[in-house]
């Protein structure tokens, strides 16, 4: 059954550059799935903010899906958290740039947007789906930051919504525990891009590195990953070339010439071990993906992720992941079986589990073949996309119906 679908996007437009300030795992998400629902004979359309006044209003990508730009009064990059007030004008351009009655189904992606998908529902009955991205009770479990705007909308959202995509089994038990009776919920993980794969050089007798990849913020857990480092070089007589290879930031974080962090905190953080940590800056997926396939280990030690889109993508490469035991994260790492599980904050638990695969490189390679195994099974795109492109059939066509969610 061939559908018209629109995906409401406010902050993440699926063809901003990478590494630009607007870009984010979001923005990868909503370009992939419109991609693969194409693939199922689906026409997408992605209604973002217009965020670069040199971009057109209407841009095509695959074969048929679109995005439509609006700019609210204001064309050019707004941070999320000003985003909210510009939510009224926004429907209203909306509704005047595009026919809403030509669609099937609306998918909304994080809150903001999923505001304006209710008034989409309330006003043209067009069936609704919502995915969070990130709940902001979870964002205040994590670092005691409390937004009560955006708790009280995502509780009306979770209610009234046709049907919730839940990205993992820890964020649906989250929902229950946030909301007493949230609409159905199913779970479809995030898939990777093909990029990421196994490659077929051989890694024997390479030197061996630690790798991350991510911002170079606290809450991503870089002082705990270099403080484990700098145990796990003390405690142990280490060959002169292992490394900690750091991928992210861009070129007013990142002295990408010397391999060095700007950021004066950071710099003292790695003072003495700056022949074995390298700052690589912002890198592509390409170039990501042969990062991740020859290292020993992806560190993701994150004190939340709502999925880990990382950690799935260093297990696509067949790289082990050692991640903290936190949100997402639980479900996209299988402790002892694709990774290692650590607390998250806790430096010398890290320290200890880098120890493991460093020097048990039977063990190491069992993980990262069951990791490739694992994340080929769990965050294939065509699946995955063939298990929405269901999820809209339901909603679409059986509203009547009882969903039971999995």
């Amino acid at each position: 059954m061939q559908k018209n679908i629109l995906f409401i996007s406010d902050h993440g437009d699926p063809l901003a550059p990478l590494g630009s300030e607007q870009a984010g795992g979001q923005n990868n998400y909503v370009k992939q799935l419109a991609l693969s629902l194409e693939k199922e004979g689906n026409k997408v359309d992605v209604i973002t903010h217009w965020c670069n006044p040199l971009d057109p209003q209407i841009e095509s990508f695959g074969y048929s899906c679109r995005v439509i730009r609006i700019g609210a009064g204001k064309k050019t990059y707004v941070p999320k958290s000003e985003l909210y007030d510009l939510l009224p004008v926004f429907y209203k351009e909306m509704k005047e740039t595009i026919d809403l009655t030509s669609y099937d189904l609306v998918h909304s992606h994080y809150w903001l947007s999923g505001l304006l998908g209710s008034y989409v529902k309330a006003d043209y009955m067009i069936p609704w789906v919502h995915t969070n991205h990130s709940l902001g009770v979870a964002k205040e479990e994590a670092t005691g930051i409390s937004e009560p705007v955006r708790l009280c909308t995502e509780k009306m959202i979770l209610t009234s919504v046709d049907a919730i995509v839940a990205t993992t089994k820890n964020e649906k038990n989250l929902i229950h525990r946030f909301v007493d009776h949230p609409s159905p919920i199913k779970v479809i993980p995030i898939g990777v891009d093909q990029a990421f794969r196994p490659l077929k050089t051989s890694v024997e007798g390479k030197n061996p590195y630690f790798a991350f990849a991510g911002r170079l913020q606290k809450t991503k857990g870089i002082y705990t990953l270099v403080n484990a480092f700098r145990l796990l070089v003390e405690k142990n007589d280490l060959e002169p070339t292992t490394k900690l290879l750091i991928a992210g930031g861009d070129a007013e974080c990142v002295d990408s010439y010397n391999k060095l962090p700007k950021d004066r905190n950071l710099r003292a953080a790695i003072r003495g071990l700056e022949h074995r940590i390298e700052f690589l800056g912002a890198k592509s997926q390409k170039q990501l993906a042969t990062i991740f396939n020859h290292a020993t280990a992806v560190v993701v030690p994150s004190f939340y992720e709502s999925f880990g889109m990382v950690a799935a993508e260093a297990q696509a490469c067949g790289c082990p992941v050692i991640a903290s035991k936190v949100g997402g994260l639980k479900d996209v790492v299988k402790n002892k079986v694709t990774g290692l599980h650590i607390e998250k904050g806790n430096e010398y638990n890290l320290a200890q589990a880098m120890s493991t695969v460093l020097f048990n490189r039977n063990f190491t390679n069992k993980l990262g073949r069951s990791a490739a195994i694992f994340a080929n099974q769990e965050f294939n795109w065509t699946t995955l996309a063939q298990k929405m492109d269901s999820l809209y059939e339901v909603v679409i066509g059986e509203k009547k119906t009882i969903y039971v969610s999995n």
